[in-house]
């Protein structure tokens, strides 16, 4: 499978990267830069970098667009900077939605924290208290990241939108929870290696197409 991945030198983007290489995929490297991508995985030559800006849509055709083939999938694991604009995640999917249309590309994954709700969803008390305070305190990144879900149900690709709760640097394990009905609470947790994992679950495996499962630590 040759994957797209957007926000391919941040810090769910680089095991990302690193795994689908390991899984035996092709992998071109959508970077802003693409000297911060590790050096082993930069000069793998199952790696390929396409630099450019995935908010004014500079390049992201070409990443989609492939090398002569279009991609099989796209996966955006962007995230916003407090030096980013406030509308990273829609602006960004905007133009990868219509580069995957153009090029008849269909499956896309997104990763998205997990303040995000579906309409009707049952919410721990925890997650409640964890919503209350995103909106608070981070209700900028919580209405980008609902934007962009807003786009993607609407779009025509088989998506999956997938919502993680607080992102750590622990190690790989492997060992995760996931599912549509998966009830987190203040204290859980997800190694981003595990997102990374369970994303190329999603693509490998066609999981929860179309379904906005949660992921986190075991």
């Amino acid at each position: 499978m040759q994957i797209a991945v957007f926000g391919a030198t941040g810090r769910t983007g680089q095991p990302l990267v690193e795994q689908a290489v390991e899984h035996g995929h092709e992998v071109i490297a959508f970077v802003r830069d693409a000297t911060k991508l590790p050096s082993t995985v930069r000069n793998d030559d199952r790696v390929s970098t396409v630099e450019g800006d995935a908010y004014t849509g500079e390049g992201v055709e070409r990443a989609i667009a492939g090398d002569g083939d279009p991609v099989d999938a796209v996966v955006s694991v962007l995230a916003q900077s407090s030096e980013g604009p406030d509308d990273l995640l829609t602006e960004a999917g905007r133009h990868m939605l219509a580069a995957m249309n153009q090029h008849g590309v269909e499956r896309f994954v997104t990763l998205v924290g997990a303040g995000v709700r579906e309409e009707g969803e049952s919410v721990s008390l925890g997650g409640q208290l964890m919503g209350t305070l995103l909106k608070l305190l981070a209700r900028s990144v919580l209405e980008d990241a609902r934007d962009q879900v807003e786009l993607v149900k609407d779009s025509n690709t088989r998506w999956t939108v997938v919502r993680g709760p607080r992102l750590t640097e622990d190690a790989h394990t492997g060992e995760f929870r996931h599912g549509t009905d998966l009830s987190l609470g203040m204290r859980d947790t997800a190694a981003r290696a595990n997102v990374a994992e369970f994303i190329l679950d999603c693509l490998e495996n066609d999981l929860y197409v179309r379904e906005m499962p949660k992921v986190a630590d075991a």
